[in-house]
Protein backbone atom coordinates (compact mmCIF):
# COMPACT_ATOMS: atom_id res chain seq x y z
CA UNK A 1 0.00 0.00 0.00
CA UNK A 2 1.18 3.61 -0.83
CA UNK A 3 2.20 5.96 1.80
CA UNK A 4 -0.44 8.62 1.92
CA UNK A 5 1.29 12.22 1.53
CA UNK A 6 0.32 14.49 4.18
CA UNK A 7 0.42 17.95 4.31
CA UNK A 8 0.42 20.76 6.77
CA UNK A 9 -2.98 20.95 7.76
CA UNK A 10 -3.55 17.21 7.35
CA UNK A 11 -0.89 17.14 10.24
CA UNK A 12 -2.88 19.51 12.19
CA UNK A 13 -6.20 18.64 11.77
CA UNK A 14 -4.38 14.63 13.04
CA UNK A 15 -2.64 16.14 16.25
CA UNK A 16 -5.54 17.70 17.40
CA UNK A 17 -7.52 14.43 16.76
CA UNK A 18 -4.52 12.27 18.42
CA UNK A 19 -5.72 15.15 21.32
CA UNK A 20 -8.82 15.04 21.76
CA UNK A 21 -10.89 12.39 19.20
CA UNK A 22 -14.64 13.68 20.32
CA UNK A 23 -14.27 16.88 18.66
CA UNK A 24 -17.32 18.01 16.72
CA UNK A 25 -15.97 19.02 12.65
CA UNK A 26 -17.06 22.71 13.96
CA UNK A 27 -14.69 23.12 16.57
CA UNK A 28 -11.76 21.06 14.58
CA UNK A 29 -12.16 23.21 11.86
CA UNK A 30 -11.48 26.10 14.28
CA UNK A 31 -8.60 24.53 16.16
CA UNK A 32 -6.87 23.63 12.21
CA UNK A 33 -7.85 26.72 10.97
CA UNK A 34 -9.69 26.04 8.18
CA UNK A 35 -13.19 26.13 6.76
CA UNK A 36 -15.26 23.19 8.11
CA UNK A 37 -16.44 21.67 5.10
CA UNK A 38 -12.19 21.38 3.85
CA UNK A 39 -11.93 19.55 7.31
CA UNK A 40 -14.81 17.16 7.01
CA UNK A 41 -13.09 16.33 3.54
CA UNK A 42 -9.89 15.93 5.25
CA UNK A 43 -11.01 13.47 7.72
CA UNK A 44 -13.51 11.72 5.53
CA UNK A 45 -10.21 11.43 2.98
CA UNK A 46 -7.43 10.32 5.91
CA UNK A 47 -10.50 7.66 7.05
CA UNK A 48 -10.78 5.97 3.71
CA UNK A 49 -6.93 5.95 3.22
CA UNK A 50 -6.79 4.25 6.99
CA UNK A 51 -4.80 6.92 8.74
CA UNK A 52 -7.37 7.08 10.79
CA UNK A 53 -8.57 3.81 12.15
CA UNK A 54 -11.06 4.31 14.81
CA UNK A 55 -12.14 7.12 17.59
CA UNK A 56 -12.38 6.06 21.16
CA UNK A 57 -12.37 7.11 24.79
CA UNK A 58 -9.46 6.31 26.66
CA UNK A 59 -10.90 5.06 30.38
CA UNK A 60 -8.66 5.27 33.39
CA UNK A 61 -7.88 1.87 34.02
CA UNK A 62 -7.86 2.50 38.43
CA UNK A 63 -11.20 4.19 38.06
CA UNK A 64 -12.29 1.20 35.94
CA UNK A 65 -11.46 -1.96 38.41
CA UNK A 66 -8.26 -2.64 36.34
CA UNK A 67 -5.31 -1.26 38.22
CA UNK A 68 -3.12 -3.84 37.77
CA UNK A 69 -1.09 -3.84 34.33
CA UNK A 70 1.10 -6.96 33.38
CA UNK A 71 3.81 -6.97 30.74
CA UNK A 72 4.50 -10.62 29.94
CA UNK A 73 6.99 -12.65 27.64
CA UNK A 74 5.80 -15.60 26.24
CA UNK A 75 8.03 -18.04 24.67
CA UNK A 76 6.60 -21.43 22.88
CA UNK A 77 7.46 -25.07 22.08
CA UNK A 78 7.92 -24.33 18.66
CA UNK A 79 8.29 -21.88 16.22
CA UNK A 80 5.80 -23.06 14.15
CA UNK A 81 3.70 -20.51 11.97
CA UNK A 82 0.55 -22.27 12.35
CA UNK A 83 1.10 -22.73 16.56
CA UNK A 84 1.95 -19.13 16.53
CA UNK A 85 -1.10 -18.03 14.83
CA UNK A 86 -3.30 -20.29 16.61
CA UNK A 87 -2.33 -18.98 20.30
CA UNK A 88 -2.09 -15.19 18.76
CA UNK A 89 -5.94 -15.69 17.80
CA UNK A 90 -6.54 -17.04 21.43
CA UNK A 91 -4.88 -14.19 22.68
CA UNK A 92 -6.76 -11.56 20.47
CA UNK A 93 -10.21 -13.07 21.81
CA UNK A 94 -9.39 -12.18 25.40
CA UNK A 95 -10.70 -9.36 26.65
CA UNK A 96 -7.76 -8.54 29.74
CA UNK A 97 -4.89 -8.63 26.75
CA UNK A 98 -4.55 -4.84 25.54
CA UNK A 99 -1.98 -5.21 23.44
CA UNK A 100 -0.20 -8.26 21.76
CA UNK A 101 2.93 -8.39 19.94
CA UNK A 102 4.86 -10.90 17.91
CA UNK A 103 8.99 -10.10 18.52
CA UNK A 104 12.06 -11.63 17.58
CA UNK A 105 15.27 -12.27 19.39
CA UNK A 106 13.93 -13.85 22.98
CA UNK A 107 10.37 -14.49 23.58
CA UNK A 108 7.70 -15.02 20.77
CA UNK A 109 5.08 -12.79 22.05
CA UNK A 110 4.99 -9.50 24.58
CA UNK A 111 2.13 -8.82 25.79
CA UNK A 112 -0.04 -5.72 27.69
CA UNK A 113 -2.55 -6.99 30.21
CA UNK A 114 -4.86 -5.08 32.34
CA UNK A 115 -6.47 -7.02 35.31
CA UNK A 116 -8.28 -6.09 38.51
CA UNK A 117 -5.50 -7.83 40.72
CA UNK A 118 -3.53 -10.89 41.08
CA UNK A 119 -6.03 -13.24 41.76
CA UNK A 120 -7.47 -11.56 37.73
CA UNK A 121 -4.22 -12.30 36.78
CA UNK A 122 -4.06 -16.06 37.49
CA UNK A 123 -7.06 -16.93 36.36
CA UNK A 124 -5.73 -15.23 32.88
CA UNK A 125 -2.18 -16.99 33.24
CA UNK A 126 -3.98 -20.04 33.84
CA UNK A 127 -6.64 -19.97 31.21
CA UNK A 128 -4.44 -18.36 28.49
CA UNK A 129 -0.83 -19.15 29.21
CA UNK A 130 0.59 -21.49 31.60
CA UNK A 131 -2.62 -23.67 30.40
CA UNK A 132 -1.80 -23.83 26.98
CA UNK A 133 0.25 -26.84 25.85
CA UNK A 134 2.08 -24.72 22.95
CA UNK A 135 3.24 -22.44 25.72
CA UNK A 136 6.89 -23.27 27.02
CA UNK A 137 7.62 -20.53 29.20
CA UNK A 138 6.05 -17.13 30.67
CA UNK A 139 7.51 -14.73 32.57
CA UNK A 140 5.16 -11.77 34.25
CA UNK A 141 6.09 -8.23 35.19
CA UNK A 142 3.89 -6.39 37.23
CA UNK A 143 4.02 -2.38 36.64
CA UNK A 144 4.21 -0.64 39.89
CA UNK A 145 3.96 3.04 38.37
CA UNK A 146 3.35 4.50 35.03
CA UNK A 147 4.89 7.67 34.51
CA UNK A 148 3.69 8.17 31.30
CA UNK A 149 1.04 6.65 28.84
CA UNK A 150 0.50 7.97 25.45
CA UNK A 151 -1.42 6.83 22.64
CA UNK A 152 -0.54 9.77 20.10
CA UNK A 153 1.87 9.08 17.17
CA UNK A 154 4.56 11.44 16.31
CA UNK A 155 3.98 13.63 13.17
CA UNK A 156 7.19 15.00 11.28
CA UNK A 157 6.83 17.50 8.93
Amino acid sequence: MPKLELDDLDRRILDILQQDGALGNQELAARAHTSPPTCLRRVRRLTRAGVIQRRVAILDPALMGTALTVLIEVTLDAQAAAQADAFEARLLAEPAIQQCYRVSSGPDFMLVALVADMAAYQALALRCLTGDPRVRNVRSFFATRRSKFDTRIPLAP
